[in-house]
């Protein structure tokens, strides 16, 4: 079995080279961070005068990951995800996890179900199947697939501020296609709130706020299947999904996003990267825009608040969705 993960988004800038694994000052008025979260690659560039301050910022956002991955991490005995799923049931929930239901129930009803955060049976599924020598290349059979899809659906999970409840047996949520983007939100409006206005935040998702300090916009570099694209931006999010980045075989025909109408690894995109103001909407679009035909694809996009769009189809050129014209080098400015 494969289960690696993989990113897609880069920074293509000199001012990136050379991540050290603890917050310093650097000689370009930049601190910089790097390390893992949510089981994923994390970074953290903030660009200051006041060097030592950033320093001491970094620090405060290396608290509130921890905290938050107490909260989401399906790698962590202890999150408070960890424990629902086993015990299919949380009372007095962090209001995090309220908070991310939610925003997951909203964009479930946006893409008509093609975004789903209790698709975690089938992960398990394909999981246990490919992990058994001589598994079938074909994937689980059709029953197995039809009972992982009984304990799925939004509608068998109860929340309030109160307590989180799954209404049928065996259901699990998996949040890794929104709760990078909402940790990564998070770390901004604490660095905001600090006022720092020359910084990357990259918890999964990538995040900015405001251009480099120079002045030039934040080159991001998205490669993985179809063509290379490089996005200049400044004060937005992007977040890009491929069933590349996580696969259960060898020859990559099954991997982590699932539609949850078939049980069955989509084949509608090979790559979507979204551009929106926050992450949490640019991670969870992402992916559910790589579960749906171009058209309805669209169609969810237009619904959305996002700002723009890139879908690489199975075949064919990469398409292109915007919320409004491009005005030359401002928000956005695809090279």
């Amino acid at each position: 079995m494969i289960c690696s993960r993989r990113r897609f988004l880069t920074i293509a800038a000199a001012t990136l080279a050379g991540w050290p694994r603890a917050p310093r000052a650097a000689p370009d008025d930049a601190v910089r961070w790097s390390g893992t979260v949510m089981g994923m690659d994390g970074r953290l560039v903030l660009q200051s005068e006041d060097r030592a301050r950033a320093a001491r910022a970094v620090g405060a956002c290396l608290v509130e990951i921890a905290r938050l991955e107490r909260v989401f991490s399906l790698f962590r005995a202890d999150s408070a995800l960890t424990r629902l799923n086993r015990d299919g049931m949380l009372v007095g929930p962090p209001a995090e996890l309220v908070e991310v239901l939610a925003e997951a129930q909203r964009m479930t009803a946006l893409s008509s179900g093609a975004f789903d955060v209790t698709i975690q049976p089938l992960w398990d599924l394909y999981a246990r199947h490919f992990a058994k020598p001589g598994a079938d290349a074909a994937g689980p059979d059709d029953a197995a697939i039809a009972a992982a899809l009984a304990r799925i659906g939004m509608e068998g999970v109860a929340f309030s501020d109160q307590g989180i409840a799954f209404l049928n047996p065996g259901m699990a949520v998996t949040l890794n296609g929104i709760a990078q983007g909402y940790i990564t939100d998070r770390i901004a409006a604490l660095l905001r709130a600090e006022g720092f206005r020359h910084v990357l935040i990259d918890m999964g998702e990538l995040r900015t706020l405001g251009p480099r300090a120079d002045g030039a916009p934040w080159r991001v570099a998205v490669d993985g299947p179809g063509d290379p694209l490089t996005l200049d931006v400044a004060d937005v999010a992007v977040a890009t999904s491929s069933g590349a980045g996580t696969v259960f075989d060898p020859a990559g025909r099954h991997h982590h996003i699932f539609n949850p109408a078939t049980g069955r690894s989509s084949q509608q995109a090979r790559r979507v990267t979204v551009v929106a103001r926050n992450a949490t909407t640019a991670d969870a679009l992402s992916t559910a825009l790589t579960v749906l035909p171009a058209e309805q694809a669209r169609r969810c996009f237009e619904a959305s608040d996002a700002l723009e769009a890139y879908l690489v189809p199975p075949d064919g050129p990469m398409i292109a969705f915007a919320a409004t014209p491009r005005q030359g080098s401002g928000w956005l400015d695809p090279a």
